[in-house]
């Protein structure tokens, strides 16, 4: 995938390496009177602060409420991007957010990873399903990276916790002692959150 940005080009409006439309926080690429949003813009990385394009209808949307409302005379800015997204293959949920550990590599950070297997619910509740998360972390400062999931169903929403505590520049540390629900139709006595980010809070 590839940002359309041809008209912006041939327009004289500013296009970055990775090929989107440079904007800042309020959606203005520069040129007067012109603003920009969604799949052909460049945003910035919440972890690294590099441009990225990442082309998911979350962004769009309130690129596009934000844009408008500054167009109009408001202000508004951008936060940022995670990268957050999942979806569904053959009853496998499968779900990211933040860094991969070659990404945080490439980014200059000295990451640590460490995947846990787990269950959905608890493990002797019907409907159980096997699942995987990956949790990588910053060695020394234990701030969290990145993480992905993959699962049975009630697996991949899970990511949006970790995504918060993303968003927020929580620890693992931090988020392996978080007031998480519990039942068993819905989750172990230890969450699979608590459980990854215990797990690399103790690896770190």
């Amino acid at each position: 995938m590839r940002p359309n940005s041809e008209l912006a080009r041939a327009a004289d409006i500013g296009v970055g390496k990775t090929g989107g439309i440079i904007v800042d926080d309020r959606l203005h690429t520069g040129t007067p009177h012109v603003w920009a949003a969604g799949d052909c813009v460049e945003s910035r990385h919440r972890i690294t602060g590099w441009p990225v394009v990442i082309a998911l209808g979350t962004h769009a949307n309130k690129q596009g409420r934000i844009a408008g409302t500054n167009i109009a005379g408001g202000q508004a800015a951008f936060g940022g991007v995670l990268g957050t997204a999942i979806t569904r293959f053959q009853g496998v949920e499968i779900a990211c957010t933040g860094l991969t550990e070659r990404e945080a590599g490439a980014a200059g950070f000295d990451a640590v990873g460490v995947v846990t297997e787990t269950s959905s619910k608890a493990q002797y509740f019907p409907g159980a399903q096997p699942m995987k998360i990956k949790v990588l972390a910053e060695r020394g400062t234990g701030r969290l990276l990145g993480a992905q999931i993959v699962g049975g169903e009630g697996a991949g929403k899970r990511i949006d916790v970790l995504a918060t505590a993303l968003w927020n520049n929580m620890t693992v540390a931090e988020i392996g002692g978080m007031d998480l629900s519990y039942a068993p139709p819905f989750s172990p006595v230890w969450d699979p959150v608590l459980l990854a980010a215990g797990k690399a809070a103790s690896r770190i």
